[in-house]
């Protein structure tokens, strides 16, 4: 079982209080590929994006519960990390999957997970070598089929045209071009950008 799956556990129990409505945590990163596809690795952090369904009060609830330095990042040995929203290269609109066991036993939170390609596409703008890591593993579980990447890939080039961010691409569009090679062991993939970038 995933180290955050212990700590979403623990935290849900923690949480008390009534509950009208479960409150969306979105996963990203290691912790979603583990969260759905029967793999693990070593990480420090579940990576939880900020959206606008964390509220202040939420958000510092969740940090002092199981942020860095709390009581249950000391018992688990593993923390939540919240994450801005315009951080990740990612799709304007990711795709998210349900965690329907997790979720079955949770009663104040639902948990979603990014989709594993949009992970990899995430783990292409830092690309170290547990991104690499990451990717490889997906590709080796038949995770990462070229075509679906490449779309994903370009929806999230769209995303980022219009953004000051632009210069990085040809340095994500790289490490797309290793994964394909390296990886996948396929041609690498023409990405068009703007003339203007």
């Amino acid at each position: 079982m995933p180290a955050i799956d212990d700590l979403l556990t623990e935290v849900d129990h923690l949480w008390g209080g009534p509950t009208t409505t479960k409150i969306r945590l979105p996963i990203i990163g290691c912790s979603a590929l583990m969260l759905q596809a029967n793999y693990e690795r070593g990480t420090k952090d579940g990576d939880v994006l900020e959206t606008d369904h964390l509220t202040p009060e939420t958000r510092d609830r969740l940090l002092a519960l199981a942020g860095q330095g709390s009581d249950l990042h000391a018992r688990h040995r593993f923390y939540v990390d919240l994450v801005s929203g315009g951080l990740p290269f990612l799709p304007r609109a990711p795709v998210w999957r349900d965690v329907p066991d997790l979720n079955a036993r949770l009663t104040h939170f639902r948990i979603e997970v990014l989709d594993v390609i949009d992970v990899v596409v995430s783990k292409l703008k830092r690309f170290h070598v547990n991104d690499q890591a990451d990717i490889d593993a997906m590709v080796e579980r038949d995770l990462v089929p070229h075509q679906r990447l490449i779309a994903r890939f370009k929806a999230a080039v769209e995303a980022y045209e219009m953004d000051a961010r632009i210069e990085e691409l040809p340095k994500y569009i790289e490490n797309l071009h290793r994964v394909e090679r390296d990886m996948l062991g396929v041609s690498e993939t023409d990405i068009d950008l703007p003339g203007w970038a």
